[in-house]
């Protein structure tokens, strides 16, 4: 990743949320979006955003396979950690696919059924 000072030291003391973070092909090179790193507090952040859009630094034939992969439909590239590895910070990335409408609708029942033998267990208690 391409990081500011203040932003290595806010991540070495695991100041960072990948939450609703996603990566994005854009001409050939990769971008990190939403995550946020948070500010460091001895640090001087008038202007800083948190949730800033950061490059990822991958080799071409490393990015090649993932924007072919995401060129798909349904696919997407997920970060999933991010990783200090003695002086560098790494994010690990996984190629994801969404789900289908009728895996969907599969949770959604099986998730009304646990929830109406939870509700049924409890009144049958009292």
């Amino acid at each position: 990743m391409l990081l500011e000072g203040r932003e290595v030291k806010s991540l070495r003391l695991k100041h960072a949320s990948l939450t609703g973070s996603f990566v994005k092909v854009v001409g050939g090179e990769l971008f990190l979006l939403n995550a946020q790193i948070n500010p460091y507090q001895f640090a001087q952040n008038d202007d800083y955003d948190p949730k800033r859009t950061r490059k990822l630094l991958l080799k071409k034939n490393e990015i090649a396979p993932l924007a072919q992969a995401t060129a798909q439909k349904g696919r997407a590239i997920v970060p999933l950690e991010i990783e200090l590895v003695g002086n560098l910070i790494k994010l690990k990335i996984g190629l994801g696919r969404g789900k289908k409408v009728y895996e969907k609708r599969e949770i959604i029942k099986k998730r009304d059924l646990d929830r109406e033998m939870r509700r049924d267990s409890k009144f049958s208690r009292s």
